[in-house]
């Protein structure tokens, strides 16, 4: 399918929901962190079809705020082997020069994962070909609110006309400050919800419900993904007519 892509009409930006590890581990008859374990597989299939492709950005939604309310042994597990597959990706990363970001509330992470965090994404900065985004601790909704929340801060000490604040304006106070909007958005698992994952930005993504378990996914489905997009038409707005025009 790779070769059925326009190499000219990439998505920019390809944004992830990655679901359905403890489901896929369910129909193997294995407990739900060795479907979080294969998972791991989809990440780097996923990263390295973008990156051979020219995206520019994929962001990967790894972990919600509403996830510390699973079992905290499922909770400890998903922490350990985040640092345990951060320490095993950087060589692949800087072989492949992505360069590592992370969003979400970064400072409720355990010392542990946020120190592992920390180091790949200093050791992958001069990498230039893909920004490989992980939203951690992230949610839509708190992003809104804390930006509202640093907006109104900026206002009482005056370093804010309210009258300047648009939504470009609002956006620079958003964690996905210098990231583009993702054009595609991709969830796994068959499930039709966006959860809580960049509300703000998604506002004109197009959207691509798969009915395949996230370890499942692979550089096939986002070719299929890219194709799906490209025959899409995004109107912003305007009617076909003028965009034909």
């Amino acid at each position: 399918m790779k070769d059925k892509i326009d190499i000219n009409r990439l998505p920019k930006h390809i944004a992830i929901i990655m679901d359905g590890n403890g489901r896929w581990a369910k129909t193997q008859n294995q407990p739900r962190i060795f479907g979080h374990q294969h998972g791991v597989n989809a990440v780097r299939e996923s990263t390295e079809a973008c990156a051979e492709l020219g995206i520019k950005f994929l962001t990967l939604y790894a972990f919600s705020t509403e996830n510390w309310n699973r079992p905290i042994t499922e909770v400890d597990a998903l922490m350990s082997l985040l640092i345990e597959t951060i320490h095993q990706e950087i060589p692949t990363l800087n072989k492949n020069k992505v360069r590592l970001k992370a969003i979400g509330d970064l400072s409720k992470l355990p010392e542990g994962t946020k120190k592992a965090l920390k180091e790949a994404i200093a050791l992958t900065d001069q990498n230039d070909r893909m920004d490989l985004v992980l939203a951690l601790n992230y949610s839509g909704r708190w992003d809104i609110a804390q930006a509202a929340k640093r907006v109104a801060e900026d206002v009482k000490k005056g370093m804010l006309d309210p009258e300047q604040l648009d939504e470009h304006k609002f956006a620079s106070y958003l964690n996905t400050n210098g990231i583009p909007d993702p054009e595609l958005l991709i969830r796994t698992s068959g499930e039709s919800r966006v959860s809580n994952f960049l509300l703000w930005e998604i506002a004109y993504a197009e959207l691509l419900f798969l009915p395949v378990f996230w370890p499942e996914f692979n550089k096939e489905h986002i070719y299929e993904a890219i194709i799906n997009f490209q025959n899409r038409e995004r109107r912003f707005g305007k009617i076909s007519e003028q965009l034909n025009s």
